[in-house]
């Protein structure tokens, strides 16, 4: 990366689970870099949902290396997960249609319940599919998939937890690492960050916020997309050894089945 920039500028690994994002500083200026990131992160950058994109780099390799403002914040903290300006934000990239057209144009196809489903049980190692919360997980999602009526197909994060939420020192309202994003159903969002967040009596005020009600058709939506997620997450960490956040996730899944 230095070649790139210059010596005079400080470049350090950001840690993610990728390796591919980098921190520069010269001076007062800072760059958050990364590597071949998507093409969708310019209209993230538009939209004003990620800090600024400053400029793109093409490599002699073909790596195509992006820098974004740095911002000066923090994360989120999970009791600040209720508050209006996450529904306000969450919203409005739902309701994005920049965004919805740029993941159409990269072949993104929406991420259907059935797919959801065929896509998690080719993924299971036997370990997995054998614990019981899991088992009972997965009976309920065969038994409800086809009772997902959802004609809205948007933009999803698929990661909503309080780690990617960037408050900047001027109070912007950032939603980063967008690896993960996908066209599908809203709930696939809000099932996760209600369940994880927000005391289920509080659920109909924090919808009303973000613009919608709370109906029984929206509360199994997102029963069933939370249900999915919180499996493959024990798969994913079973995949690296991390037994505790294993755990974790079986244990939320208990809960909330």
């Amino acid at each position: 990366m230095d070649y790139l920039l210059g010596e005079d500028w400080e470049i350090t690994p950001a840690g993610g689970a990728t390796g591919k994002a980098y921190f520069a500083k010269h001076h007062e200026q800072r760059l958050f870099l990364k590597r071949n990131s998507s093409p969708f992160l310019a209209v993230l950058s538009a939209e004003g949902i990620v800090p600024k994109l400053v400029w793109t780099k093409r490599l002699e390799n073909g790596d195509v290396i992006t820098a974004q403002q740095w911002k000066s914040g923090r994360e989120l903290e999970s009791h600040e997960m209720g508050q209006e300006r996450v529904a306000k934000l969450l919203k409005k990239i739902h309701c994005s249609e920049p965004l919805l057209a740029m993941l159409r144009r990269l072949g993104k196809a929406p991420a259907l319940p059935e797919r959801i489903l065929g896509k998690l049980e080719d993924s299971l190692d036997p370990g997995v599919s054998a614990m019981p919360a899991v088992r009972e997980a997965k009976l309920f999602l065969e038994k409800e998939v086809g009772n997902l009526a959802s004609a809205e197909q948007v933009v999803c994060h698929g990661d909503v937890n309080h780690n990617n939420w960037l408050l900047g020192e001027d109070s912007r309202l950032y939603l980063i690492d967008w690896d993960g994003a996908m066209v599908g159903d809203p709930a696939i969002d809000l099932g996760m960050l209600l369940y994880w967040y927000i005391p289920e009596q509080d659920w109909g005020d924090w919808l009303s916020r973000y613009g919608a009600v709370l109906t029984p058709e929206l509360k199994l939506r997102m029963k069933w997309y939370a249900a999915a997620q919180a499996i493959e997450s024990i798969q994913w960490h079973k995949r690296r050894s991390r037994f505790e956040e294993m755990k974790k996730w079986s244990d939320f899944l208990s809960g909330l089945l």
